[in-house]
C-alpha cells in the first residue's frame, strides 16, 4: 500500500538507460555505479521473480541463464527474460550482490504482464480484418505499417550516419564508445529524440502495444516510489532501464495506484531459471530484443574488461582461422594478420577508430575464404553467434523436474550431451558382465529408460534413430541435442510430476484413458516397456484384453500383433517378464488370421496398407511360430490365394508368400499362373495379381520358369489396348526390383526368345530410339480414370 505523502521532484534518483545485450552499456553501467555508490538499484524486469535474484547471481551460475515464466495451468504459456554475461541488467545485479546492495526488479509482475499479453493478442487477431471506418484498415494492418515505419526510420539513421545497417550504426557510435559518462548521456538523449519522433506514430498504428507500455512504465514509477518510501535516499537509488522508458520514469507523471493494480487481468504463473544458448540469444533465432552476434558481443566485453578493446579484430580473427582449422582448412599467420589491417581500413573509411562486426566480416570473407562466403560460413557462425550453453549449479533455484533431469543426466553420464551441437549415441541394452556394479552393468538400459521418458514428455532432447541391425532388439540409436526449448518443455512437465518418471506415468496414464483402439493400446504396452513402468505397462495389457474382444479392424489387429511380438522378443533384454503377453499376442493373432478374407476385399488404394498388414502378421506367424498358429495363417492366405472374388494384388502376395514357403508345387504354380493369366481376366486384374506375386522373395520368382513362360504368352495375347492397361501394373511391378535382379528377369526372358544373355546385356545398355521414348511418355501420360 503506497502511504499519502507524496515525494518531491526536486529529490531525483538516477536513471540509467540502457540497450539490452549491450556490452558497452554493462561497462558504463559498473563505471556508474561504482561513482554513485547506490543503496538501491532497481533493474527493469518482472517483478515476481526478485527472489530469484540471489540465485541469479549465485556462484556457479554461467551465463546465458533465463527467468522462465509460465503459466500453472494449462495450455502453458510462457515468457523468458534472457541474460548474458556482458547483460547490463545481469551486471547490476552482480554488481549489487558484490557490494551487498538492496536489488530488485521493478517491471510488472509475470502473472500480469502474461495476461495483458494474452489480451493484446487476442484483441490484435479479432481486429486484423476489421475496418477503422476511417480508412478501412484494420489493427494488424496498422501494426505492420508501425513496423515498417520503424524500419525505415533505423534504415535512414543508418543512411545518414554512412552505414550499411542500424546495427553498424549503433555499434560504431556506441559500443566502442569508451570515454566516461559519454554512453550514459548519449543514449539517453538518442532514446528522447527517438521516443518523441515515434510515440505519435506509435499511439495510432499500434495502440495496444503504446498503452501496454504506458501500464509498464506506471507499475515502475510506482516501485521506485515503494523504494523511496522504503527509506533509501532518492539520490542514490538507481534505475537500471531500457532507454526507451528512461524520459518516462519521472515521478511527475502518475504512478499506478492500488485500484489501478487491481484492474489488471492475472493469470498465476510460476518462475524458474534455466540455462539459455547464445543461438536463442540472438536475432536470427527470431527474438526481438537479440543481437546478430552474440558470441562476437562477448568478445567485446572481455576485451573492455580487460581495458584493451584494440585487440578485438585480432581476437575475431584468431577465432574464425581456429574455426577453420577444426573444419580441415588450414590458414596462416600471416592471413589473420591481413585480415586484420583490411577491417581497420575499412573502419576508417567511415571515420571509425575499430572495425565493427561487419567490416570484421567482410575482412574474413575476402581474406580468408578468398571471396566466398561459403568456405567460411560456418566458422563465421560460430565466431558470431557461437554454441554456448549456461550452466545453473545444484541448489539454485528450478523447478523439481529440472532438477531431477539434471541428476539423472549426472547418474547416467549423460552430461556432456547437453550440449547445443547434436551428437550421435549408440546404446547396447545387454548386460555389460565385464564391470564390477549393476548400475554400470545396465547403464546403457537405464539411460535408454530415461530417454524414452523424455520422448513420451515431448521434451526434445532426444529423438531416436533407427538402428543400424534392424534386427537387434537390444541396439539403439538416439541423437542428443539440448536447447532452450526443451528446458521448456522440461518446465511444462512439472504441472505433471514433480520427477520424470511421475510426469512420465502421469502422461502415459492420460493417453491410456483416451485410448480407443488396439493398434495404439498395444503401441502404449510398448512405451510402458521402454519407460520402465510397470504398472501402467498391466493396466494397458488389460486395456488391450478389453479392447481386442470387439477388435475388428485387420490392420489395426496386425499393428497390435507386431507390437506385442517386439515386446515378446526383447523382454529378457530389459528385464521385464512379457508371459502375460503371450495369450493375448496368441489371442490376437488369431482373431487377425480370421479377418483376413473379408478384409481383402478391399480397392487397390486400400491394398498398399493391407499389404504392409498381411507380411506383418507373417513375419509374426515366422519368429513366433511356436506360439500363434501358424497353421491357421498359412491356410488362410491359400484361401485367398485362390480367391477370384478379392483384391487382385493381396491375392497374389498371399500365392508369394505360399510359394516361398513351398507350399505350391511347380504344378500348382503353373495352373495358378495360367488361370490368373488367361486371356479371359482383365488386364488390369492379371497385372495387379503379379504386382502382388512380385511383392515378397523375388528369388523365388526367378527360379521359377514356368512362370516367366506364361507371362511372356499372357502378354503376347493382348491388344493394344489391353497391353496398355497390363503395362501401367506391371511397370509399377517392376519399378520395385533391384537392378540385378531386372538383369536377372531379362536374362531369362532371352533364354525363352532364344536370345544368348551378352546379347541381352547389350541390348539393355543402347539408349532409347525416338520411337521409344515417344511410347515412355505415352505411359507416363496414360489415363487411370477408368481403371
Amino acid at each position: 500500500m503506497l502511504g499519502d505523502e507524496q515525494v518531491s521532484a526536486d529529490r531525483p534518483f538516477r536513471v540509467f538507460g540502457i540497450r539490452h545485450l549491450s556490452p558497452a552499456g554493462a561497462y558504463h553501467l559498473l563505471s556508474f555505479l561504482d561513482e554513485a555508490k547506490p543503496t538501491a538499484v532497481l533493474v527493469e524486469g518482472p517483478s515476481d521473480a526478485n527472489g530469484l535474484i540471489s540465485h541469479l547471481t549465485a556462484k556457479g551460475v554461467v551465463p546465458p541463464v533465463a527467468l522462465l515464466a509460465y503459466t500453472d495451468q494449462l495450455p502453458i504459456r510462457t515468457v523468458m527474460y534472457p541474460f548474458a554475461d556482458y547483460s547490463p541488467e545481469y551486471q547490476a545485479f552482480v554488481w549489487a550482490s558484490q557490494n551487498r546492495v538492496h536489488a530488485e526488479f521493478i517491471d510488472l509482475p509475470t502473472d500480469r504482464s502474461l495476461s495483458l499479453y494474452d489480451r493484446r493478442t487476442v484483441r490484435a487477431e479479432a481486429e486484423s480484418d476489421a475496418d477503422t471506418g476511417e480508412g478501412g484498415e484494420g489493427t494488424g494492418r496498422r501494426s505492420s505499417d508501425y513496423a515498417a515505419d520503424q524500419s525505415s526510420l533505423y534504415l535512414a539513421i543508418a543512411e545518414l550516419s554512412g552505414e550499411t545497417d542500424y546495427e553498424s550504426f549503433w555499434e560504431r557510435e556506441f559500443e566502442h564508445n569508451l570515454q566516461p559518462r559519454v554512453y550514459e548521456k548519449a543514449v539517453y538523449r538518442f532514446s528522447e529524440l527517438m521516443r518523441s519522433h515515434t510515440e505519435e506514430q506509435e499511439w495510432k498504428l499500434a495502440p495496444a502495444e503504446a498503452a501496454y507500455n504506458e501500464v509498464r512504465e506506471a507499475y515502475m514509477r510506482r516501485k521506485i516510489r515503494e523504494t523511496i518510501e522504503a527509506g533509501h535516499d532518492p539520490e542514490r537509488i538507481v534505475v537500471v532501464t531500457g532507454a526507451h522508458h528512461a524520459s518516462a520514469l519521472d515521478l511527475r507523471l502518475p504512478a499506478m495506484s492500488d485500484a489501478d493494480l487491481l484492474l489488471l487481468p492475472k493469470a498465476p504463473t510460476r518462475l524458474t531459471l534455466m540455462p539459455y544458448s547464445y543461438y536463442k540469444l540472438s536475432s536470427q533465432s527470431g527474438y526481438g530484443a537479440g543481437n546478430q552476434a552474440p558470441a562476437y558481443f562477448e568478445l567485446l566485453w572481455r576485451c573492455m574488461r580487460q581495458r584493451d578493446i584494440g585487440k578485438l579484430p585480432a581476437l575475431y580473427m584468431s577465432e574464425v582461422v581456429s574455426h577453420l582449422r577444426e573444419q580441415g582448412t588450414y590458414r596462416s599467420t600471416a592471413s589473420v594478420i591481413e585480415c586484420v589491417r583490411l577491417a581497420e581500413a575499412l573502419a576508417s573509411l567511415r571515420e571509425g577508430s575499430l572495425p565493427t562486426w561487419r567490416d570484421l566480416q567482410d575482412a574474413a570473407i575476402v581474406g580468408l575464404g578468398y571471396g566466398e562466403l561459403s568456405v567460411v560460413a560456418e566458422a563465421l557462425a560460430r565466431t558470431n553467434v557461437g554454441t554456448a550453453i549456461g550452466r545453473l549449479p545444484e541448489g539454485v533455484s528450478q523447478t523439481p523436474v529440472q532438477d531431477d533431469l539434471n541428476r539423472e543426466l549426472k547418474r547416467l553420464k549423460l552430461e556432456k550431451y547437453k550440449s547445443a551441437v547434436a551428437t550421435t549415441l549408440e546404446l547396447d541394452l545387454r548386460e555389460n558382465r565385464r564391470v564390477s556394479s549393476a548400475d554400470a552393468a545396465f547403464l546403457d538400459l537405464n539411460r535408454s529408460v530415461l530417454l524414452h521418458r523424455l520422448e513420451l514428455l515431448g521434451i526434445g532432447f532426444a529423438r531416436k534413430q533407427g538402428a543400424r541391425q534392424q534386427s537387434a532388439t537390444w541396439a539403439e540409436m538416439w541423437t542428443l541435442q539440448w536447447t532452450p526449448e526443451a528446458e521448456i518443455q522440461t518446465v511444462e512437465s512439472t504441472l505433471k510430476g514433480e520427477t520424470i518418471e511421475l510426469a512420465a506415468a502421469f502422461e502415459l496414464k492420460e493417453k491410456l484413458e483416451a485410448c480407443g483402439d488396439i493398434a495404439e493400446a498395444s503401441r502404449l504396452i510398448r512405451i510402458a516397456c521402454d519407460c520402465a513402468l510397470g504398472k501402467l505397462m498391466e493396466q494397458a495389457r488389460a486395456a488391450l484384453q478389453q479392447l481386442a474382444v470387439d477388435a475388428g479392424n485387420f490392420e489395426q489387429v496386425a499393428a497390435a500383433v507386431y507390437e506385442l511380438s517386439v515386446l515378446i522378443s526383447y523382454g529378457s533384454v530389459r528385464r521385464i517378464d512379457t508371459e502375460p503377453l503371450v495369450p493375448l499376442l496368441r489371442q490376437l493373432f488369431l482373431r487377425g488370421a480370421l479377418l483376413l478374407i473379408d478384409a481383402a476385399s478391399c480397392n487397390d488404394e486400400a491394398a498398399v496398407s493391407m499389404a504392409s498388414a498381411i507380411q506383418t502378421m507373417h513375419t509374426v506367424a515366422q519368429e513366433h511360430y511356436e506360439t500363434v498358429d501358424s497353421g491357421l495363417w498359412l491356410e488362410q492366405l491359400r484361401q485367398l490365394s485362390s480367391r477370384d472374388d478379392r483384391n487382385a494384388k493381396l491375392s497374389g502376395l498371399s500365392f508369394a508368400v505360399l510359394l516361398e514357403k513351398n507350399e505350391v508345387s511347380d504344378e500348382q504354380c503353373s495352373i495358378e499362373v495360367s488361370r490368373r493369366l488367361s486371356p479371359g481376366i482383365p488386364a488390369d486384374l492379371g497385372a495387379g495379381w503379379f504386382e502382388g506375386v512380385s511383392m515378397r522373395n523375388r528369388y523365388a520368382l526367378l527360379s521359377r520358369m514356368s512362370l516367366w513362360s506364361r507371362l511372356d504368352e499372357y502378354i503376347a495375347t493382348l491388344d493394344e489396348e489391353a497391353f496398355h492397361r497390363a503395362l501401367v501394373f506391371l511397370r509399377r511391378a517392376f519399378g520395385a526390383f533391384e537392378p540385378r535382379e531386372k538383369a536377372a528377369v531379362a536374362e531369362m526372358m532371352g533364354d525363352l526368345w532364344g536370345f544368348q544373355a551378352e546379347q541381352i546385356g547389350s541390348q539393355l545398355q543402347e539408349p532409347l530410339t525416338e520411337e521409344e521414348k515417344e511410347k515412355l511418355n505415352e505411359l507416363n501420360d496414360f489415363d487411370f480414370g477408368d481403371l
